[in-house]
């Protein structure tokens, strides 16, 4: 397993925090994901034969989130 941290902005609420967790969980090879509104930060544990941080980001981005 890999962990990564991921700066992203556009995130101000619950919704933003299930939407993210909620699309990005569901990921097959993602392992954990855990959502900080008051840093902007997204912290996935994933398993890197499986899904990519590309994927991850793109998941993302698909919410309508940037990702730094």
């Amino acid at each position: 397993m890999e962990k990564t941290l991921l700066k992203v902005q556009g995130m101000s609420c619950n919704h933003c925090v299930k939407a993210i967790e909620g699309s990005v969980g569901e990921l097959s090879g993602v392992e954990r994901v855990l959502v900080d509104l008051n840093e902007g930060e997204v912290a996935v544990e994933y398993n890197p034969e499986q899904v990519t941080i590309d994927k991850i980001k793109e998941t993302i981005d698909d919410q309508g989130y940037d990702v730094e």
